[in-house]
């Protein structure tokens, strides 16, 4: 499936939404014209102008229902007996089959062939999408204490006349590096010009991030790039492993399970993989932060947006089986969303609750996010969030974003214009790279040296050793945060 993209003409017609679109205003449960997707997205839009994120449950009944009923009329549905009720236990069971009940009646919906067909639960969350058609449904759950959250499973700010190509984020170019872009370390590595800047060689001295695993969510891993794959452990690196999954499903069809393997389709996963953890190889290709760390790709979105519903499945089945797993420590997620996913957003608490170390780009512009501040989910409190400036300044990069919620900053555009080179995913090729995504892989491959130093310690002490190695330090930059990171002190 190719996701649908935003276009510039879309982008201009949500901004240009006026008052003389506002609905009529008479009670929820008396309107029965729908929305338009104009109208929706002018709410959602000044909810973000206003708050810096948009919440479905903030808005009402007849809102959420004409968003359903612009796609397909699947329903996301969270549950539980608080707000902090978000995994299954014991008692979410009851809950879950008492909502299920109560959609069911309201729709008269009693075929069983058919209610297993329109409802998918999720193996970890008290979440379920089901189909509803009626307000009256949507009206009802708003009113039980046990739904945390509805949301329209399905949309998204979206021009449906559009397909993504190789945008937001994707690109397969590879280019010949500029020599004052890096030096060469033994055995043969090139170090990529921003690496200095931050002591990540000084620190080598001392870490290499051996014995630490980094799980990247993002588009998956390149099979045509072997020191990402059958060379991982090439030159310096030895002794670690490479694991890949696939959580994203390729499908327009939601009930749809068929997941579409752990292949990056988009290149931007493959390039995240290689800023947090390439080798430190002798074949004059660019080395990466974490040179010794154990590496766990997740193929959970087509490319950086997380809007599609299998990517909001797919990046939750992701954070939840990391959350499962002890030996992964740290997760940086090069993507995002203009506005958050409950879904999602529970997922990002489990693996939380389960110590994991959590990066997310504070957000890159693209045509569908240039009016955004710091992106979901980086704008979490679970969440550490990271953007890219420019070279000897604090000034954003490129199209970077920042705020208050950016907690670090890397150095990725140099004043000559290029960014970072990085592994291509094309085999034994290069290509300059910028933006938080960037950013975020390296200060996720900076947290593995710093843990791999510490091995006993917590989350909490692997990133408050990080903030006291930030140029801000102990202040807190209103726009970055404690600023650039510097590895050699972090480790020390």
């Amino acid at each position: 499936m190719k996701k649908l993209i935003l276009s510039v003409a879309m982008a201009i017609a949500i901004t240009s939404c006026t008052k003389n679109e506002e609905i009529p205003q008479e009670s929820v449960e008396q309107q029965t014209e729908l929305l338009t997707k104009d109208q929706i997205n002018a709410k959602i839009q000044e909810s973000i102008d206003t708050s810096g994120d948009f919440f479905w449950m903030d808005t009402d009944a007849h809102t959420i229902w004409s968003a359903i009923s612009h796609n397909d009329n699947l329903l996301t549905i969270g549950y539980g007996n608080s707000d902090d009720d978000f995994q299954q236990n014991s008692r979410s069971k009851g809950i879950k089959d008492d909502l299920i009940s109560l959609v069911r009646s309201i729709e008269n919906n009693n075929d069983q062939k058919k209610d297993k067909e329109e409802l998918y639960t999720d193996g970890n969350l008290n979440v379920i999408d089901i189909k509803v058609e009626s307000k009256e449904t949507i009206i009802a759950l708003m009113q039980d204490s046990r739904v945390r959250y509805l949301e329209p499973a399905t949309y998204s700010l979206q021009n449906e006349n559009s397909r993504s190509g190789e945008g937001f984020g994707c690109g397969f170019s590879s280019r010949t590096l500029s020599s004052s872009d890096y030096r060469t370390v033994a055995p043969g590595a090139r170090v990529p010009w921003n690496f200095d800047i931050h002591n990540i060689p000084a620190a080598w001295n001392l870490s290499t991030g051996r014995g630490i695993t980094v799980a990247v969510i993002d588009s998956g891993l390149s099979p045509n790039q072997r020191w990402m794959n059958q060379y991982f452990n090439d030159g310096y690196s030895s002794g670690r492993s490479v694991q890949k999954y696939g959580t994203y499903v390729d499908s327009w069809w939601a009930w749809s399970n068929n997941y579409d393997g752990v292949n990056d389709k988009c290149g931007h996963g493959t390039s995240m993989a290689s800023v947090a953890t390439a080798p430190r190889n002798n074949d004059n290709l660019p080395v990466g932060v974490a040179y010794n760390a154990n590496l766990v790709s997740y193929r959970s979105v087509q490319n950086v947006l997380i809007d599609d519903y299998h990517e909001k499945r797919g990046v939750a089945e992701a954070l939840t089986a990391i959350g499962n797993r002890s030996d992964i420590k740290i997760v940086s997620m090069s993507i995002g969303s203009p506005f958050s996913s409950s879904r999602v957003r529970d997922a990002v608490r489990y693996a939380y609750n389960r110590g994991k170390l959590i990066f997310a780009a504070g957000g890159t512009s693209t045509g569908f996010t240039n009016w955004y501040g710091v992106i979901f989910p980086a704008n979490m409190n679970e969440t550490v969030a990271v953007t890219g400036i420019k070279e000897g300044r604090y000034t954003r990069c490129g199209n970077c974003h920042s705020g208050s919620k950016i907690d670090f900053t890397i150095e990725m555009e140099r004043n000559s214009g290029n960014f970072v080179p990085v592994l291509s995913s094309n085999d034994g090729d290069a290509n300059y790279v910028g933006g938080s995504s960037v950013a975020t892989a390296t200060t996720a491959g900076i947290a593995a040296l710093v843990w791999a130093r510490n091995p006993g310690w917590s989350r909490s002490q692997v990133l408050d050793k990080m903030k006291r190695a930030g140029e801000f330090y102990p202040n807190r930059n209103s726009s970055f945060g404690y600023g650039n990171i510097d590895a050699l002190k972090a480790v020390q």
